[in-house]
């Protein structure tokens, strides 16, 4: 465990446990927005009891989320400062966007609707909640252009051994932002239409507020079905773009040690990692070029092949990722993916018609699917990350060339300790408190029970 291994490990612990709470917060939000919407148009109290119970489940998120995001920006200049110098003032601009504009305007305005509901008339204050939803998805667009140049440098000039940005234009049309973009708010979408589902199946099961949990499984059900749909779609646009951009990621994505034309597509890889060689595989013939280029030919350029490229390129080095990770990450993604779509028809046709309050086996289904878009989201981003290794800005810088040199190994093994255990506490502590409130359900009168005032909602982020 060297200084680069400690800090790439305290950065991957950071940001798989933020990354637990975005995409609930990018998809619940508007789908809180939404069920006011319908409450201000029919002026039905069911769906202001909707809005209230699934706002209080996005504040106790929304919060956790906040408090695990901040400590990510500290460590670009703690534990890498190197890479800070070097892509700062490229970096620092959608960063400083997404601070000063999208988390601003998503803050200020959940405030005012938390504290806005005695307060505002039902049509100003259901637009305080499109602002929070339109704030959080648009803070997410600008971490993904940093994210994206990571990925994809555009726009940029070398000067004096530092990156500098020439092209703003280039920076926020980057082709890979616009293929990661989608596919991210999709998943933030179909997480929040699960999380729903899930919970609303434990009280149909249970038969309680049938009106409630009935009408938020139906919403959540289309949305659902949409959403998984559309995660296929742009995840599949984002496939193609990577056998482009990073065709390293998608060789070892696919255990594909030599060029195919037309390319394999691998069911099941065996593999010995410390000879980099396959043991034994299971392949279909011509589905990765088919996947790759919308035809039954083409060539998709093997990890081997890669090698010698890159290296003739960019000068001697080990430019192969961690292809286990890479190829089971894509996989655990794949998988949960399908398992999401499978489910998500199943739930549209409960919903349509009438029998989500009858079937008990299913329900129980449903609510241990909760955890499936989390299993998906995580495993994308590893994939997503780990598949650039060994750059950490592709193409001009790699991993050990951004590295803090100057902070002592113990002080990062420490922080490392520290964070793993106040993350994993924090991990408990939030779903500790959605179960609770999730349990307990909507009160059955409205009016004596379930008017959460500002202090409820206050004690909730505080907590």
């Amino acid at each position: 465990m060297d200084l680069l291994m400690l800090s790439r490990l305290q950065f991957a612990i950071v940001t798989v446990y933020h990354f637990c709470f975005v995409p609930l917060t990018l998809g619940l939000s508007v789908m809180v927005a939404l069920m006011e919407t319908i409450y201000v148009i029919t002026n039905q109290e069911v769906y202001k009891q909707m809005t209230k119970f699934w706002g209080k489940l996005f504040l106790i998120n929304f919060a956790m989320g906040v408090v695990t995001g901040i400590v990510q920006e500290f460590q670009f200049g703690m534990n890498w400062s190197e890479f800070s110098r070097y892509v700062g003032d490229i970096f620092g601009a959608p960063l400083a966007i997404e601070a000063l504009l999208a988390f601003f305007l998503e803050s200020v305005f959940l405030g005012v609707w938390i504290f806005g509901w005695d307060k505002l008339s039902k049509g100003l204050h259901a637009a305080t909640i499109w602002l929070v939803a339109i704030g959080a998805n648009i803070s997410a667009f600008w971490i993904l252009v940093a994210n994206s140049f990571m990925q994809q440098p555009v726009g940029y000039a070398i000067q004096e051994g530092r990156l500098v940005l020439e092209d703003f234009g280039a920076l926020i049309s980057n082709p890979n932002l616009w293929v990661q973009f989608p596919h991210t708010i999709s998943a933030g979408f179909t997480t929040a239409a699960f999380f729903i589902m899930g919970i609303s199946a434990y009280h149909l099961m249970r038969k309680h507020n049938l009106d409630v949990f009935q009408r938020s499984f139906k919403i959540a059900a289309i949305i659902g079905t949409i959403s998984i749909m559309l995660v296929g779609f742009f995840g599949h646009s984002q496939a193609q773009h990577i056998v482009e951009s990073q065709p390293m990621k998608m060789a070892a994505a696919e255990a594909l040690w030599t060029t195919e034309d037309p390319a394999s597509f691998s069911l099941l890889t065996i593999g010995d990692l410390s000879q980099r060689k396959e043991l034994f595989s299971i392949r279909l013939p011509r589905l990765l070029s088919l996947l790759a280029y919308n035809q039954l030919e083409g060539e998709v350029k093997g990890i081997f092949n890669l090698q010698e490229e890159f290296t003739q390129l960019y000068g001697p080095g080990d430019y192969i990722p961690p292809i286990a990770v890479v190829y089971w990450s894509f996989r655990i993604m794949a998988g949960a993916g399908t398992l999401l779509l499978l489910l998500a028809f199943v739930g549209l046709f409960m919903a349509m018609t009438g029998v989500s309050e009858t079937r008990s086996i299913i329900h129980k289904i449903f609510m241990l699917a909760i955890l499936l878009p989390y299993i998906a989201n995580s495993a994308g981003w590893i994939m997503t990350e780990v598949g650039r290794v060994p750059w950490i800005v592709y193409g001009l810088m790699i991993l050990r060339d951004g590295v803090s040199i100057t902070v002592p190994i113990g002080f990062v093994a420490t922080s490392l300790i520290m964070y793993t255990i106040t993350y994993a506490a924090l991990m408990v502590a939030d779903i500790y408190l959605l179960a609770k409130f999730a349990k307990a359900g909507v009160p059955e009168s409205d009016e004596d029970k379930t008017d959460t005032s500002a202090e409820d909602n206050l004690s909730l982020v505080g907590a």
